[in-house]
């Protein structure tokens, strides 16, 4: 019975996302025909707080023209003296993320108070990020990804670009989904030339025991795949429309909407509860088919097409093959930080990766439990910079 009425509330939720897309549809529209261009993330967020910043944009090898921001001095106006950092946020989110709390308390303006030369990336789909060689957001091919190619082709022209531009390895640092498409190239073997170490707050690898009843049951019933069918490939659950009836919604009977986000990704106890100036991101709604894939089979595999043609057709079998976490290179320099409140990345999980990764040199491993913490708290925590983001640098420093 509770499991129904669960299933019922997300179905609600899955008409608000319906019309949430419908909302953004109509405001991009709009929004090309005003002429309307935002200023960006450097003049927007990091200028504003007297940091340096440049904008920039690599394209990936199947078209999307992805922007990066490059923090390249402390706010003293010292130019960076250690090696480049590269920052990549998780699901519906982007760069800003890294900027939201306040100079000495978020992670790129500590990384580049601390001299590093901080990049930003901001996957494809995002805000600063909508841009193709050939497609546009409004086409349904320019969503047809999942994580796979963020892996394969987004993460890869970031790390190559950085390198390229600053002629050093460079260190990375990736939230949630970020540390996926990163654990997925190491597993393969890719990038790694190119990075000296990588910090991975909040892991997503191993999904099974995932504990978030939401996020659980929207996956057992399907609800990515029925939002597919009905022809949605955007799953942007922005707007003012959308935000209206999800209110109406949240003072219906038996419906609890005191505080979504701890419903979806544990009790943070971390951060500011009076900022909620936050914006989300879009992401494709086969990302989501691909993320609910895991959590059903509680396995690290490719986009499975759920036909054993289709998948003979991508991959040259009928099943999709699998991310094998044990062949990271057991010298590869690995800091994992984790919660025990966190509902996304959880404890069960993580200890299933890092049971994957047993083999690796007790010197180049590190793993961090944070007892209090939840899922947002590792990028929006008002104390991270003591409990996560220290022992992070202290890690970098050694790689």
């Amino acid at each position: 019975m509770a499991i129904l009425k669960m299933a019922n509330t997300i179905i609600t939720f899955l008409s608000v996302f319906v019309l949430c897309i419908s909302a953004a549809e109509g405001r991009k529209t709009l929004n090309a025909i005003n002429g309307e261009v935002d200023d960006g993330i450097c003049k927007s967020i990091v200028e504003t707080q007297g940091y340096k910043c440049e904008e920039h944009k690599v394209t990936t090898d199947d078209g999307y023209i992805l922007s990066l921001q490059r923090m390249p001095a402390r706010r003293s106006g010292a130019n960076a003296d250690k090696p480049p950092v590269l920052l990549q946020h998780g699901i519906f989110s982007d760069a800003s993320t890294w900027l939201f709390n306040s100079p000495e308390e978020s992670l790129a303006f500590i990384l580049a108070d601390n001299g590093y030369d901080v990049w930003l990336a901001n996957t494809r789909g995002t805000k600063y990020s909508s841009e193709h060689t050939s497609l546009n957001p409004n086409d349904k091919a320019y969503w047809d990804w999942s994580w796979d190619q963020l892996s394969a082709y987004d993460l890869s022209a970031s790390v190559n670009y950085v390198y390229k531009n600053t002629g050093q390895k460079l260190h990375y640092a990736g939230h949630s989904l970020g540390t996926l498409i990163a654990l997925a190239a190491f597993s393969q073997h890719k990038v790694l030339d190119s990075l000296r170490s990588a910090a991975l707050l909040s892991p997503i690898a191993h999904l099974n025991q995932i504990p978030s009843q939401p996020t659980k049951i929207a996956a057992d019933i399907f609800i990515a795949n029925v939002v597919y069918w009905l022809g949605i490939r955007e799953f942007d659950p922005i707007g003012q429309d959308a935000a209206n009836v999800l209110d109406k919604i949240c003072h219906l009977p038996g419906v609890n909407c005191s505080n979504l986000m701890t419903v979806f990704t544990g009790p943070n106890c971390c951060v500011n509860s009076s900022r909620t100036d936050f914006s989300m991101e879009p992401t494709s709604t086969k990302n989501l088919i691909h993320l609910s894939q895991m959590i059903r089979t509680g396995k690290i595999a490719m986009y499975d097409y759920g036909d054993q043609q289709q998948n003979m057709a991508h991959y040259g079998r009928a099943s999709p093959p699998l991310y094998d976490m044990t062949s990271i290179p057991n010298d590869f320099p690995l800091f994992l930080s984790y919660g025990g409140k966190d509902t996304l990345s959880d404890v069960i999980d993580v200890q299933v990766l890092l049971d994957d990764l047993k083999d690796h040199e007790r010197d180049k491993l590190v793993a961090a439990f944070v007892e209090e913490y939840a899922h947002i708290d590792f990028v929006r925590g008002v104390n991270a910079r003591q409990v996560v983001y220290e022992p992070m640098m202290a890690f970098f420093k050694l790689n």
